[in-house]
């Protein structure tokens, strides 16, 4: 695109700011509105397994249903509690809706089609999302109300309890591509097992780290079973209790946009990304990024899934999970597949 707008004689600089704005609202416009649909979806799938309507009344068959809880929480007033840390109060949705945005710089959508192709991707996406914790911490600590902030304490506990975990499942997967770069992640998964099947998740001993990642996928953005944060019989509404209005609504978008996020990681890390399942020259024929739209689809039905029929953890339960459980497994499974590549690709000791 750069060389499109240096074509009408634009200096390289501007015609490289230009490009890059129009990518990042590329990508940032159809989120938000995705986040909007994908509200819708995750009502309805709740209300099908509930055997209840769902969202029916405001536009055709609901669909404007998010569009209009939009309209509400904008013309609500921000009410900040007199007790409360007034700049930190506002500054944490801006955090955490901010972090949910510049992860997807680096994510690829089809070959060649990304914001951001650097070599470590991969480390970017682990440090931005990492941040969002202090968006969590702040609203808590800021809000001066006790509810909020053993919210965001536990919160803080549960997120870096499983990015451990996240984190080994992420080496073992740099391990097998040899790569931090997302593109070249995708390209290895190209006929990895049999020479016909397309993705890590189908290698026998990456499998369970793609179960693990899911898993930690749903703690790491406090879906249930794993929305201790937001525990009403406990907490209210957890660190969100104080907010209102539009500094509500930032919670709301961050939480969705990082659970398609995560939706998109778990398909990109495991299960070819914008690669077909299967390597058969006919089914390149579909748009890679149609197979990513698919697979995301897939596994934000899989969240919806678990957030229906599973009941909510204890926080002792979650945190022998993630620390008794996912690591030592996650450890083991390191060890293993570093093994398996040595063995591979260096052979046995005489």
């Amino acid at each position: 695109m750069t060389a499109f707008f240096q074509s009408f004689g634009m200096m390289y600089e501007w015609a490289w700011f230009l490009s890059t704005i129009i990518g990042i609202l590329l990508i940032a416009l159809p989120l938000m509105l995705a986040v909007a649909m994908i509200i819708y979806a995750d009502r309805k799938i709740w209300a099908a397994m509930a055997l209840r309507r769902g969202p029916n009344v405001v536009g055709p068959l609901g669909l404007l249903q998010s569009f209009a809880d939009g309209l509400k929480v904008m013309l609500q007033e921000t009410i900040i509690p007199s007790s409360a840390n007034k700049g930190l109060f506002l500054l944490a949705p801006i955090i955490t809706f901010t972090v949910a945005l510049i992860v997807w710089a680096v994510v690829p959508f089809q070959a060649g089609v990304v914001l951001s192709n650097i070599n470590v991707g991969l480390l970017y996406i682990l440090a931005a999302s990492s941040l969002g914790v202090y968006g969590v911490i702040l609203a808590g600590w800021s809000s001066n109300s006790k509810y909020p902030f053993y919210s965001a304490i536990r919160a803080a506990a549960q997120m870096v309890s499983y990015e451990v975990s996240i984190g080994f499942v992420l080496i073992a997967v740099v391990l097998w591509a040899g790569s931090f770069n997302l593109s070249v992640i995708v390209d290895k998964q190209q006929g990895h097992v049999l020479g016909l099947l397309n993705g890590f998740g189908f290698n026998p001993l990456l499998f369970p780290m793609a179960v693990v990642f899911l898993i930690s996928s749903l703690a790491e953005t406090q879906r249930a079973p794993f929305d201790l944060t937001e525990a009403e019989s406990e907490l209210v509404a957890g660190y969100q209790t104080e907010y209102s209005s539009m500094a509500f609504a930032l919670y709301w978008l961050g939480e969705y946009a990082n659970v398609i996020l995560m939706c998109t990681l778990n398909a990109t890390l495991f299960w070819g990304g914008y690669l077909p399942p299967l390597d058969i020259p006919i089914l390149y024929a579909v748009p890679g990024i149609i197979w990513l739209f698919a697979k995301i689809l897939f596994f934000f039905f899989v969240f919806s899934w678990v957030k229906a029929t599973v009941p909510r953890y204890r926080y002792d339960q979650l945190m022998r999970l993630g620390w008794k459980i996912f690591l030592p497994l996650s450890l083991i499974f390191v060890f293993a597949i570093s093994g398996w590549l040595m063995v591979q690709r260096v052979g046995l000791p005489v």
